[in-house]
């Protein structure tokens, strides 16, 4: 998977605003907050956002950018609960399987006081379950304005420190009113017809804000506005608009290709004001290239395994960024995240070599917790930022102008554990990252040794046959038979414990073992215990 072509990037800053200035920005925010909440009561009722703009200019005194700036806020905040409703309906069925499978195992140990609330449990989950499947079959949204935390807290006034009641429904007409949104387009002048940004002597900003017709004023002007964060990149999309609107004028067809769109959010919160810009970026000239070999990253929940490759996909190099979010907050988590990838990139940039990623989707991982796991485990796993490092290593590395490309993670751990963690004497976690380096490069993914053993990440050793493979299907039909017997030898590796070299030794089977990969046949020595298995060539090889 390429990386895209363009980048939307944001940048934000906190502007100072006397009474006057509060008091304007605060009315705008209240008004469209109040008519992005009437148009989603009117499209719960069936009536599409086409039919409803000019009837809202002619009720509501505001331009037709104001109106599109609500229906494009409120079509995301629609989207977004529709992901996240598929995502919570898969999340419940799991939970659901889980928590059959936690009653049968309690009804087992005949444990009837836990089976009581675990049915309890279940019962919830169904219900939820079934709430959710009706609204997505009569495509039935629910939003909550201002927030679900907020809005339940009125029943517990006292425990979230409000003394009466009026004094909560000041606070949340506050969050309900806090944030508003203008839409830009390349077409308007600088970017946005709502909101225009221009550049002072002093080398800050200005900010003129089109109000509605409804207010006191018409435009509302906010100077000597810092902003350092991708200062270069926003006075280059500002020249971009001004080219465009000086060969607008003079006609010269050629300005429908140059132009950005600027978007402005406005936050109110307990400091004050801030404004968030996005706009997108220009794509850069690559400063990598795939023929030098590729950089891979297996990123696991309390580390990141670096395999650098040469052009014949060879390892060269590897390193290990250790990660630790235990007892972190989400700001310390961030910053340790954001160190760890200037580190990687700025290893790619001196090795002028592409970034290789997985794509994974830990959410389903998180979603089948039980009580019978770990606590250990789910406690990493829940502290696991997977989408924040991705998301993080792509905006460093376009920054860098390194490229990153995200592969299949299918069978990558198979496949690193059976090739070439005794081949090169790796771990599983690098060997792994050396498969989503070579997958990238297109490199042959056959099995690559005759001895097989697989490491257990202890220091040891487990051992089994390869399954014979049927080379008319695909070589990941092969490595999926070898990931099911894998599993089977851990279970009874682990079982049993880490073997002692004073353990008597088991008795040993030998078998003619032929496989259909073009291979010549070969005797294998094996303990019939699974834990040292020897491959003796046959004297014919």
């Amino acid at each position: 998977m390429q990386q895209n072509l363009s980048r939307q990037v944001t940048c934000q800053t906190r502007i100072e605003v006397d009474p006057h200035l509060d008091h304007a920005l605060s009315g705008y925010a209240e008004l469209l907050s109040k008519i992005e909440r009437k148009l989603f009561t009117d499209f719960s009722k069936g009536k599409p956002f086409g039919s409803l703009k000019s009837e809202y200019l002619k009720f509501f005194p505001i331009t037709a950018r104001q109106f599109n700036s609500c229906r494009i806020t409120l079509e995301g905040k629609i989207r977004s609960c529709k992901e996240v409703r598929s995502l919570q309906i898969a999340q419940t069925k799991d939970r659901i399987k889980s928590t059959k499978k936690r009653i049968s195992h309690l009804i087992k140990k005949k444990k009837k006081e836990a089976i009581h609330q675990v049915k309890r449990r279940l019962l919830i989950l169904e219900q939820k379950l079934q709430k959710l499947e009706y609204d997505q079959i009569n495509h039935k949204t629910r939003l909550c304005f201002g927030g679900k935390k907020l809005f339940s807290s009125q029943f517990h006034k006292e425990e979230n420190g409000y003394k009466n009641h009026d004094q909560w429904k000041k606070a949340w007409q506050e969050k309900r009113n806090s944030q508003f949104f203008l839409i830009g387009s390349k077409d308007e002048t600088t970017g946005n017809q709502s909101c225009q940004i221009t550049l002072q002597e002093n080398g800050l900003f200005s900010l003129t804000i089109r109000l509605p017709n409804c207010m006191d004023q018409k435009y509302l002007t906010l100077s000597d506005i810092k902003i350092s964060y991708r200062k270069k990149d926003l006075l280059t999309c500002i020249q971009e608009n001004f080219v465009r609107k000086t060969l607008q004028k003079k006609k010269n067809p050629s300005y429908k290709e140059i132009g950005q769109a600027i978007n402005y959010r406005f936050v109110k919160d307990i400091k004050g004001w801030r404004v968030f810009l996005s706009f997108q970026l220009v794509t850069p000239d690559w400063e990598n290239t795939r023929h030098n070999g590729c950089i891979g990253i297996d990123i696991n929940t309390d580390h990141i395994a670096l395999a650098e490759t040469d052009r014949f996909g060879n390892i060269i190099n590897k390193k290990r960024y250790d990660l630790c979010f235990y007892g972190k907050d989400k700001n310390q988590a961030r910053a340790m995240i954001g160190d760890i990838s200037a580190q990687i990139v700025s290893y790619a940039k001196s090795c002028k070599k592409p970034i290789i990623l997985e794509r994974l989707d830990f959410q389903k991982k998180k979603a089948s917790f039980n009580r019978r796991q770990s606590k250990k485990w789910a406690r990493k796993l829940s502290s696991f930022a997977y989408r924040t490092i991705i998301e993080t290593i792509k905006s460093r590395s376009w920054q860098e102008k390194i490229e990153v490309h995200q592969v299949n993670p299918a069978y990558t751990s198979v496949i690193g554990a059976v090739n070439y963690c005794k081949r090169y004497g790796l771990s599983p976690h690098h060997s792994a990252a050396l498969v989503i380096a070579r997958r990238y490069m297109g490199l042959s993914e056959r099995p690559c040794s005759y001895q097989i053993k697989i490491s257990d990440g202890k220091g040891d050793y487990v051992a089994f046959f390869l399954p014979e493979r049927n080379r008319k299907k695909h070589v990941w039909s092969f490595w999926a038979e070898v990931a099911r017997k894998k599993q089977a030898v851990y279970v009874k590796h682990f079982r049993r414990g880490v073997p002692s070299s004073l353990d008597p030794p088991g008795p040993v089977l030998e078998t003619e073992h032929s496989e259909d990969c073009g291979r010549d046949s070969h005797t294998l020595a094996v303990d019939k215990a699974a834990w040292s298995t020897q491959l003796l060539i046959s004297a014919n090889v």
